[in-house]
Protein backbone atom coordinates (compact mmCIF):
# COMPACT_ATOMS: atom_id res chain seq x y z
CA UNK A 1 0.00 0.00 0.00
CA UNK A 2 1.34 3.94 -0.89
CA UNK A 3 1.95 5.65 1.68
CA UNK A 4 0.90 8.91 -0.34
CA UNK A 5 -2.24 10.62 -0.15
CA UNK A 6 -5.66 8.96 -0.14
CA UNK A 7 -7.38 9.03 -3.40
CA UNK A 8 -10.86 8.13 -4.29
CA UNK A 9 -11.97 4.95 -5.47
CA UNK A 10 -12.67 5.94 -8.71
CA UNK A 11 -9.46 7.94 -8.75
CA UNK A 12 -8.11 4.78 -8.18
CA UNK A 13 -10.17 2.80 -11.27
CA UNK A 14 -9.36 4.80 -13.40
CA UNK A 15 -5.35 5.13 -12.89
CA UNK A 16 -5.80 1.29 -13.40
CA UNK A 17 -7.82 1.37 -16.96
CA UNK A 18 -4.97 3.63 -18.44
CA UNK A 19 -3.04 0.34 -17.83
CA UNK A 20 -6.05 -1.77 -19.09
CA UNK A 21 -6.89 0.13 -22.32
CA UNK A 22 -3.51 -0.81 -23.39
CA UNK A 23 -5.46 -4.72 -24.14
CA UNK A 24 -7.02 -2.46 -27.13
CA UNK A 25 -3.89 -3.21 -28.73
CA UNK A 26 -5.43 -6.91 -29.44
CA UNK A 27 -8.21 -5.37 -31.47
CA UNK A 28 -6.78 -2.13 -32.99
CA UNK A 29 -3.68 -1.39 -34.71
CA UNK A 30 -1.60 0.47 -32.12
CA UNK A 31 -4.47 0.44 -29.28
CA UNK A 32 -1.64 -0.57 -27.09
CA UNK A 33 -0.43 3.09 -27.13
CA UNK A 34 -3.98 5.03 -28.43
CA UNK A 35 -6.20 3.17 -25.33
CA UNK A 36 -3.98 4.58 -22.55
CA UNK A 37 -3.36 8.20 -24.32
CA UNK A 38 -7.13 8.49 -24.68
CA UNK A 39 -7.40 7.42 -20.67
CA UNK A 40 -4.46 9.89 -19.83
CA UNK A 41 -5.76 13.20 -21.91
CA UNK A 42 -9.34 12.98 -20.58
CA UNK A 43 -8.73 12.45 -16.77
CA UNK A 44 -5.20 13.88 -16.42
CA UNK A 45 -6.01 17.36 -15.42
CA UNK A 46 -9.04 16.48 -13.11
CA UNK A 47 -6.59 13.61 -11.21
CA UNK A 48 -3.38 13.89 -10.38
CA UNK A 49 -3.23 9.72 -9.62
CA UNK A 50 -4.87 8.92 -13.41
CA UNK A 51 -1.48 11.49 -14.58
CA UNK A 52 1.35 9.51 -13.13
CA UNK A 53 -0.36 6.04 -14.09
CA UNK A 54 -1.28 7.36 -17.42
CA UNK A 55 2.35 8.54 -17.84
CA UNK A 56 3.63 5.27 -17.00
CA UNK A 57 1.22 2.88 -19.55
CA UNK A 58 2.22 5.07 -22.18
CA UNK A 59 5.77 4.71 -21.40
CA UNK A 60 5.73 1.28 -21.20
CA UNK A 61 3.25 0.67 -24.33
CA UNK A 62 5.77 3.03 -26.68
CA UNK A 63 8.98 0.71 -24.81
CA UNK A 64 6.28 -2.37 -26.43
CA UNK A 65 6.10 -0.52 -30.01
CA UNK A 66 9.24 -0.38 -30.31
CA UNK A 67 10.74 -3.84 -29.02
CA UNK A 68 7.71 -5.18 -31.45
CA UNK A 69 8.98 -3.22 -34.35
CA UNK A 70 12.45 -4.05 -33.87
CA UNK A 71 11.13 -8.08 -33.77
CA UNK A 72 9.51 -7.20 -36.79
CA UNK A 73 12.75 -6.44 -38.52
CA UNK A 74 14.65 -9.26 -37.37
CA UNK A 75 11.97 -11.48 -38.32
CA UNK A 76 14.31 -11.37 -41.68
CA UNK A 77 16.54 -13.33 -39.52
CA UNK A 78 14.04 -15.72 -37.56
CA UNK A 79 15.01 -14.61 -34.00
CA UNK A 80 12.02 -11.77 -34.59
CA UNK A 81 9.44 -14.66 -34.59
CA UNK A 82 10.37 -16.01 -31.29
CA UNK A 83 10.99 -11.81 -30.12
CA UNK A 84 7.56 -11.11 -31.07
CA UNK A 85 5.93 -14.41 -28.85
CA UNK A 86 7.91 -13.21 -26.07
CA UNK A 87 7.35 -9.38 -26.31
CA UNK A 88 3.98 -10.09 -26.80
CA UNK A 89 3.35 -12.33 -23.95
CA UNK A 90 5.54 -10.25 -21.85
CA UNK A 91 3.73 -7.25 -22.47
CA UNK A 92 0.27 -8.90 -21.70
CA UNK A 93 1.50 -9.99 -18.65
CA UNK A 94 3.07 -6.58 -17.02
CA UNK A 95 0.09 -5.02 -18.05
CA UNK A 96 -2.57 -7.10 -16.49
CA UNK A 97 0.09 -6.99 -13.21
CA UNK A 98 -0.23 -3.08 -13.25
CA UNK A 99 -3.41 -3.36 -13.38
CA UNK A 100 -3.84 -5.26 -10.50
CA UNK A 101 -1.20 -3.98 -8.15
CA UNK A 102 -3.41 -0.53 -8.65
CA UNK A 103 -6.23 -1.92 -8.21
CA UNK A 104 -5.43 -3.54 -5.17
CA UNK A 105 -3.79 0.27 -3.63
CA UNK A 106 -0.48 -0.48 -4.69
CA UNK A 107 -0.54 3.53 -6.21
CA UNK A 108 3.19 3.87 -7.33
CA UNK A 109 3.43 1.15 -9.41
CA UNK A 110 6.49 1.18 -12.10
CA UNK A 111 6.82 -1.36 -14.56
CA UNK A 112 10.15 -3.12 -14.51
CA UNK A 113 11.37 -2.10 -17.84
CA UNK A 114 9.69 1.19 -19.38
CA UNK A 115 12.09 3.93 -21.55
CA UNK A 116 10.73 6.82 -19.42
CA UNK A 117 10.14 9.35 -22.43
CA UNK A 118 6.98 11.11 -21.51
CA UNK A 119 7.94 12.94 -17.60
Amino acid sequence: MSDGPQVSKEEQNWAMYCHLAALAGFVVPLGNVLGPLIVWLIKKDTMPLVDQHGKEALNFQITVLIAFIISALLTLVLIGFLLLFVVGIGALVLTIMAAVKVSNGQLDYKYPFALRLIK
